[in-house]
């Protein structure tokens, strides 16, 4: 289920049961229903695909909490080499290398494929005309939720604008 927050921005995936809970407890209510009704002994409901908070809750937007992984850097870069654009074999690279004082925060590393990165070595972009496609950056919430349910339900796309 996609959770969105009181303003409709998508802020997270949970499980039917999750989504079952917030709905009974009448903290979330239903957006998006499927076409197969929730059965229990007492009752029934439709089944939610996209349910929407009540009140807003403050997501933190600082970039030291979204947990950097493989997956997320190359999620966020298309899945495609920062320096020549391949989309096979894939590694992480620190733009500003971190024997020379980058760090290895969201806006220091890309995805590029191994031949890249070793070309690369631990030099700066200018000393071997090596500059990413695009600046890195801390990715929006919407990687997270992609990366979360790999397959985007039709009725969700609406929702995460920047994956439709």
């Amino acid at each position: 289920m996609l959770v969105l927050n009181a303003t409709y921005e998508p802020i997270n995936v949970c499980t039917v049961r999750r989504a079952t809970v917030l709905l009974l407890k009448d903290k979330a209510e239903v957006v998006e229903v499927g076409s197969v009704d929730l059965h229990w002994a007492t009752g029934s409901l439709p089944r939610p695909v996209v349910i929407r908070l009540v009140t807003y809750v403050r997501v933190p937007r600082d970039s030291h909490k979204r947990k950097i992984t493989r997956r997320a850097v190359f999620a966020r870069d298309g899945w495609m080499c920062q320096y020549c654009g391949a989309r096979t074999s894939l590694t992480v690279d620190h733009v500003i290398p971190r024997s020379k004082g980058g760090g290895s925060g969201w806006d220091n590393i890309v995805a590029a494929c191994a031949p890249c990165n070793r070309r690369k070595a631990d030099r700066l972009p200018h000393q071997i005309h090596m500059h990413p496609r695009t600046k890195p950056h801390t990715p929006g919430a919407h990687i997270f939720i992609q990366l979360a349910s790999p397959t985007i339900p039709a009725t969700w796309r609406q929702y995460l604008p920047q994956a439709a």
